[in-house]
């Protein structure tokens, strides 16, 4: 037999190891995929969230605000007439259309279904017929157009569609036009009506309606750019000095009729609206579109739309406003999600390293086996570099797929990154790990615990290292917040980590302290179970930073996490209570109208309802006599309550007490009409009486107290009395408390009140925040950090206590043998393992606090909670500390922990104890 074909003197490394571990490798691929996949998940899920909220945010604001909008005037005058009029016709205006459409720049693309183009003039035209409705004897003023399509964007309601007849031109007499319903209804107009349309020839031009439409789709952006397509609009005449009105509306003519509006005094104009396209917009694409429509307002994009359609051609749009109200919630949210992302990969990476030491821990004798029979580092490494590297790539390969699929529209490039990032940290650990453990020889039977253990000086140098880090990203993210000047603050944003990771250092150097303090009373009583497990607890490994590490971390990202949620939900319900005053509120139109005693029954008597708080609000108060007031007179709202009622209400409603007897007159004093008052007005009505403006006459005030809030009203200056002190006038706003109010009812109570009467909900109003795809991504973002937080924390105390389970297994034999009860046994692995989880989980409540009432100087969660609601709300929103996601996964460890000892004392007594006990073994 030749020496090539000898057979192989032993089986190949890898598969050995696979097949004499499976669940170690299983285990450690299904932490890999959860963890690769993590990592990948996060950036497309950014990606994912930002796209949408790119493409809510076009296509929900009007489409006037979102249209481009090219407008050319006709050629000029000193042009041929033919040329003029051609350029006024459909074939010329369709050509420009296409030519524009190719010319946008990319990311910009047209959406052709809305998109619309024609002639229209820019200045109304007065017309005198006399059938037409004047109100106030003001002549309506119409402006004319010829839009393209519209005959597929209307349906026929009564008549024709206009037409042209023949080669309409600038002297053309007559042409053909359609009116919308509701211009018709208001302005008298009907199939057959004419409008003559003076013109600077002479000879007028006469409009014939010869049919009503109705439009399509109003809200899009061919109706809705110009209003007056669809309905008619009354109109102040800004050159009189009385208030007079007189109505206008546009006249829509047949297609090719544009040459016939040139010689009228409506200045025409050719126009192209082009409605923007945002299917496909991804987020990366929001900077380029950014540049795109700076362009071609004012930059090389306009110079070459001005080659198209005329030199004098101009492009508006809002579109640049609506991303950069875009850009700066990005801004605003991205940071913040980047704490979270910060908290989780730490965790992550600490609990891919333990797991990794733990297996070291495991095969420690057999590694050690192997350097002394000669293996080198390099060959031991290389063979564990290649057996996990069998398990861990296609984990993370798998994770890095399932996000790709889960996430389709965002970037690939990020996700790898964090994919590829996951899967060499775990190849890389357990070589490491075991290069540097077994470079020299190992002393059998040495100590190497928590309590024995002295930190070198390299140690010492490293932590100082990272307190000074620590206290640098604190007072970093304190002074200016997670915002640096062109992005985030990573520095900034690893806050919570490096407040974590000092808490760990600290908590490892003091842990042996009390583990001394409490072995020495202990060491008095009869009982052997609390001494063993004290002297167990303090033979740990010295390596237990790393598992405290993870869980001081995880705990802090999920106490985070959930606290930014809190706070989320705090902003949003305060924002919404700060609306209405309670939980509804029913009001007339301008708050003057006073609510009669039956709507007040009427009230009272809806389903759900608690209580009900007649309030009266005079807005704009001034705060001098009748004689006094002038147009320079400071004014703030007058508010006449039920002191009672008022105060049950702001018991119900969560805000501070209010105090009622200020409110009242005690013996001796003047006649005055005692007032609580917010802090600014204090300031300005000092404490001598005031007269003031009500609406019922002059009346005399003076600050009986101070009060910051009001759920009535939330301006910032305001003045309460009680409303017996007022004229009588009865309440102008019901304020009504109660867990689950008919809206429906409630509103029909209002009807009966009067038309003016309206209703709002506090459920309804806090719905108004939580309308963005951006808002409600990073929130379920934070959501997921909170879970995984939870879950590394678990994870990482399962870790820790795998670690020691074979030498606690064996501990328990040899104490069996010695007379050690199982219950005993029980209480032993219990005990042992309540020290180091106790001072984790405590140590986790404390960091988790510390960091948020450390770090909520720099985080504003406003853009998060608030962006979405009224202009008037306020958009600042703190963070706190919420006791449950602080609590929860503390109280989980520690329960993990008693749990996982308590199962392994199990265990272990239903085993037989041949094999822990086994001659020669050094366990």
């Amino acid at each position: 037999m030749n020496a090539t074909e000898i057979p192989a003197a032993c089986a190949p490394w890898v598969r050995t190891r696979l097949r004499t571990a499976p669940g170690v490798f299983a285990a450690l691929a299904v932490l890999v995929f959860l963890t690769a996949f993590l990592a990948a998940a996060f950036p497309r899920a950014v990606d994912a969230y930002e796209a949408k909220a790119l493409r809510h945010d076009i296509t929900t604001v009007p489409p006037g605000q979102s249209v481009l909008e090219v407008t050319s005037p006709p050629p000029p005058l000193s042009a041929p007439r033919p040329v003029r009029e051609q350029a006024m016709r459909e074939e010329s205006l369709a050509g420009g259309h296409h030519a524009l459409v190719k010319a946008l720049p990319e990311p910009v693309r047209v959406d052709p279904r809305f998109s619309s183009y024609g002639v229209h003039t820019a200045k109304p035209i007065v017309a005198e017929e006399p059938w037409l409705p004047r109100p106030d004897a003001m002549p309506p003023q119409l402006h004319y157009a010829v839009p393209s399509a519209l005959g597929e964007h209307s349906r026929l309601a009564a008549g024709r569609l206009p037409v042209a007849r023949g080669e309409v031109t600038a002297g053309a007499g007559e042409v053909e036009a359609a009116v919308t319903e509701e211009t018709a209804a208001e302005l008298r107009m009907k199939p057959g009506s004419t409008i003559t349309v003076p013109t600077q020839g002479g000879k007028p031009l006469t409009v014939r309606i010869t049919g009503l439409v109705k439009p399509l789709h109003p809200e899009s952006g061919y109706w809705a750019v110009d209003p007056l397509y669809r309905a008619p609009s009354l109109i102040q005449d800004p050159g009189s000095p009385t208030p007079v009105l007189y109505w206008t509306a546009t006249l829509l003519l047949a297609e090719g009729t544009g040459p016939a509006l040139l010689d009228t005094t409506g200045e025409p104009e050719l126009y192209w609206r082009l409605a923007p396209d945002a299917t496909g917009l991804t987020a990366a694409d929001a900077p380029r579109l950014r540049d795109a429509v700076a362009t071609l307002e004012n930059g090389p994009g306009l110079l070459e739309l001005r080659a198209l359609v005329g030199p004098n051609a101009t492009l508006t749009t809002n579109l640049d406003a609506v991303l950069g109200s875009y850009f700066a919630m990005r801004q605003a949210i991205g940071p913040v999600v980047t704490v979270a992302a910060a908290g989780i990969g730490a965790v992550a990476a600490v609990v891919l390293l333990m797991t990794g030491g733990l297996i070291s821990a495991r095969r420690h004798q057999e590694l050690a086996l192997l350097r002394a029979r000669g293996g080198s580092l390099r060959g031991i490494g290389g063979r564990l570099l290649a057996e996990t590297a069998v398990a861990a790539l296609p984990a993370a390969a798998l994770g890095l797929l399932s996000a790709v699929l889960l996430f389709r529209e965002a970037r690939f490039p990020p996700a790898l990154f964090g994919a590829a990032a996951v899967a060499a940290l775990v190849c890389a650990a357990l070589p490491l790990r075991t290069a540097v453990r077994h470079r020299r020889p190992l002393l059998h039977g040495a100590r190497d615990d928590l309590v024995d253990s002295r930190p070198s000086r390299r140690r010492t140098v490293a932590e100082l290292t990272v307190l000074v880090l620590a206290a640098g990203a604190v007072a970093a993210l304190r002074r200016r917040g997670t915002v640096a000047g062109s992005g985030t603050d990573l520095l900034a944003s690893a806050a919570p980590v490096l407040v974590g990771l000092i808490a760990a250092l600290v908590l490892v150097r003091l842990y042996p302290l009390p583990l001394r303090l409490a072995a020495r009373p202990v060491a008095r009583l009869r009982g052997v179970v609390g001494f063993l497990s004290l002297a167990r607890a303090g033979r740990a490994p010295a390596g237990g930073t790393l598992p405290l590490l993870a869980l001081l971390i995880a705990l802090t990202t999920a106490a985070f996490g959930g606290s930014v949620l809190a706070g989320v939900t705090d902003a949003r319900d305060d924002a919404a209570l700060r609306a209405v005053g309670a939980d509804a509120r029913i009001s007339g139109e301008g708050g003057l109208s006073p609510v009669s005693d039956g709507t007040v029954r009427r009230v009272r008597a809806v389903d759900g309802v608690q209580d009900v708080t007649p309030v009266r609000i005079e807005y704009g108060t001034p705060l001098a006599s009748a004689q006094d007031t002038g147009p320079d007179t400071k004014r703030a709202t007058l508010m006449g309550v039920e002191p009672e009622s008022y105060a049950r209400l702001a018991r119900g409603t969560g805000l501070p007490v209010f105090p009622t007897a200020p409110l009242r007159n005690g013996p001796g004093q003047d006649e005055a009409l005692p007032a609580l008052v917010s802090p600014a007005l204090a300031e300005r009505l000092g404490e001598r009486p005031r007269t003031i403006r009500s609406q019922a006459g002059d009346i005399t005030v003076r600050v009986a107290g101070v009060i910051s809030r009001t759920s009535a009203v939330s301006e910032p200056e305001f003045l309460i009395v009680d409303a017996k002190g007022l004229a009588p006038g009865g309440p102008t706003t019901l304020l009504v408390t109660g867990s689950s109010l008919d809206g429906q009812e409630l509103r029909a109570a209002a009807r009966e009140a009067g038309p003016e009467f309206e209703v709002r909900l506090r459920t309804e109003e806090r719905e108004k925040f939580v309308d963005t795809p951006m808002q409600s991504g990073a929130e379920g973002i934070y959501g997921a950090a909170v879970v995984a937080g939870a879950g590394y924390a678990l994870l990482a105390v399962l870790l820790s206590l795998l670690r020691t389970a074979p030498e606690r297994t064996t501990l328990l034999a040899r104490l069996r043998t010695m007379g050690l009860t199982t219950r005993q046994g029980r209480r032993l692995l219990v005990f042992e393992a309540l020290p180091q989880a106790l001072m984790a989980a405590s140590g986790g409540l404390l960091v988790g606090w510390a960091s948020i009432v450390l770090l909520a100087p720099g985080v504003d969660l406003g853009a998060l909670a608030l962006a979405g609601g009224a202009p008037s709300a306020p958009h600042t929103a703190s963070l706190r500390a919420d006791i449950r996601s602080l609590a929860l996964p503390a109280a989980g460890a520690v329960l993990l922990a008693t749990a996982v000892a308590g199962v392994q004392a199990w265990w272990a007594s239903r085993r037989g104890s041949i094999k822990e006990l086994r001659a020669g073994d050094t366990r």
